[in-house]
């Protein structure tokens, strides 16, 4: 069990690393540090968004409007890291 368990934390940490960088990805395009008309920009900044965008949307659905700030990244952030800690406690309570 404890190899399924640590694919498990690697697939989470990749996944908290691309929600980070897409995250600093939008925050750089909202405050024009990067220049969007730049192809190999727009194709970084579209991947993120086409990865990111399937997990963040159901939980947009269900958060409140909060006018410009988009707090569903922080809101994955603590569903994967529970889950994670939950996996880890019940499945593998002497993993780490």
């Amino acid at each position: 069990m404890p190899p399924l368990i640590w694919l498990f934390n690697m697939l989470v940490e990749i996944v908290v690393f691309v929600l980070i960088a897409s995250a600093i990805a939008s925050w750089l395009v909202a405050f024009g540090v990067v220049n969007m008309r730049n192809h190999f920009v727009r194709t970084i900044i579209e991947t993120l968004y086409r990865l990111t965008e399937p997990m963040l949307r159901p939980i947009r659905r269900v958060m409140p409007n909060l006018g410009g700030v988009d707090i569903s990244p922080i809101a994955l952030l603590v569903i994967l890291y529970f889950v994670r800690y939950c996996v880890n406690y019940y499945f593998a309570p002497n993993f780490y």
